[in-house]
């Protein structure tokens, strides 16, 4: 099949299980997608089980392995729901509780990967499956980062304080940017692709993460400056658009031929035009054409992003070992997340006074999603792989579907939006 074929498929795919969805489910549209696609995947197998002659699972499957789900996320989709996720945010309030973004962003990051990878080689050690602790620290470090697709599209059905929401939605766009420059530099350690014959020394570890993260920071600052003087002297709502998406694209691109983040870049840019260019670079007119075009192309990224997680199991149980572990993983990753929301707020407790019920909506609202998957698949093939992939996508949907689905319950029985009182 070529790309059209495969787009006009996932499209489609996407179109009918949001309208079975709607119709019939009235799930959150994301959290539907990935259940329809997810029990449409167990039918198939199914299928393929009871009646082997009819190759429909394998049939699929080859159509799903076309698709490189790393590139299509990672140098693809991304691009363009960050910066349609950051466009939105109001910097006033991000700004206000950046003391707490930051530091759940990267040392929250840090903590999480450790204590995951830490955990999930005892485990394993105890379950008698072999997997160096460097290996273990591999998946500490992908599925450490929560994922700002799935926790920004949780605002569109939970009602969160402003200042509870700046948190997630801040340490969410960021910490993406952060964990893929962590996942980097422990996957070249763990593969020994260092400038050192005996893997990567620290110099290089830290000018790898200067490099990326400030690097991208940078570029997605001058981008958003570049992008803000075309908007303030055009006024034609479709060639600002036009002007917006480019932007975007070639921005994202650059960050990955320099070797930059192009994560950061996109949330630095987002939030550059969202704020300073939507205020004061064009007309009224224009800003409701720019918001309306990125809300319509974040939709169907996320919808089609979505179903694909549902989709892959057909691929992963092919190569899926040791479930039962993952399940017990599953605890324990919800327990290292509540140590790096813990250790953070904790500490800033002492001049800043944080919402009711903080940290365990911080806990049980940091998904995660398909960054996590993308990273996973992205990792080179070895005996530790299949592991690795399987404890992921466990995570990875009981997030999605059980945190995505109570989070809202969560959040009305701990929060009173109407009666909070925060001191920033």
């Amino acid at each position: 099949m070529n790309v059209f074929e495969i787009s006009s498929i996932l499209i489609g795919l996407s179109a009918l299980f949001g309208f079975i969805n709607y119709r019939y489910l009235r799930l959150p549209h994301t959290i539907g997608l990935v259940l329809i696609a997810l029990a449409a995947s167990l039918v198939i197998v199914a299928i393929e089980f009871v009646s082997p002659a009819t190759q429909i699972a394998e049939q699929i499957t080859g159509m799903l392995k076309q698709i490189d789900f790393h590139d299509a996320v990672m140098n693809g989709m991304l691009s363009f729901l960050l910066f349609a996720g950051a466009l939105h945010v109001d910097f006033s309030v991000f700004r206000s509780q950046s003391y707490a973004i930051g530091l759940m962003a990267t040392v929250g990051i840090l903590i999480s990967t450790f204590l995951i990878g830490t955990a999930t080689w005892w485990l394993l050690n105890l379950f008698a499956i072999d997997m160096p602790f460097i290996w273990a620290l591999v998946f500490g470090a992908l599925i450490s980062p929560t994922d700002p697709v799935a926790v920004l599209g949780l605002f569109k059905t939970v009602d969160v304080p402003e200042s509870l929401e700046a948190k997630m939605a801040g340490e969410s766009l960021f910490n993406d940017g952060v964990g893929v420059v962590v996942f980097a530099v422990v996957v070249a350690i763990a593969t020994g692709d260092g400038s050192h014959d005996d893997g990567m020394g620290a110099l290089t570890i830290a000018e790898l993460f200067l490099t990326e993260a400030m690097g991208g920071g940078l570029l997605g600052l001058l981008a958003g400056y570049i992008g803000y003087r075309a908007l303030h002297v055009v006024d034609e709502h479709n060639l600002e658009v036009l002007i917006t998406l480019a932007m975007v694209m070639v921005t994202y691109v650059v960050a990955l031929k320099l070797h930059m983040s192009g994560p950061i870049a996109m949330v630095v840019a987002g939030l550059f035009i969202g704020n300073k260019g939507m205020k004061f670079a064009v007309s009224d007119n224009t800003k409701d054409y720019v918001q309306k075009f990125w809300s319509l192309l974040d939709e169907i990224l996320n919808s089609v992003l979505f179903m694909l997680i549902g989709l892959e199991v057909l691929i992963i149980a092919q190569r899926a070992d040791h479930t039962g572990v993952a399940l017990l993983l599953i605890p324990i990753t919800l327990a290292a997340r509540w140590c790096a929301v813990f250790v953070p707020i904790t500490f800033l407790s002492r001049w800043q006074t944080f919402t009711k019920g903080a940290i365990p909506i911080l806990t049980w609202g940091g998904l995660r999603g398909g960054i996590a998957v993308a990273l996973a698949l992205s990792l080179p093939n070895n005996e530790y792989k299949p592991t690795i992939l399987t404890i992921t996508y466990a995570v990875v949907l009981f997030s999605i579907i059980v945190q995505g689905l109570t989070i809202k319950k969560l959040v009305e029985k701990m929060v009173a939006k109407r009666v909070i009182v925060e001191v920033e």
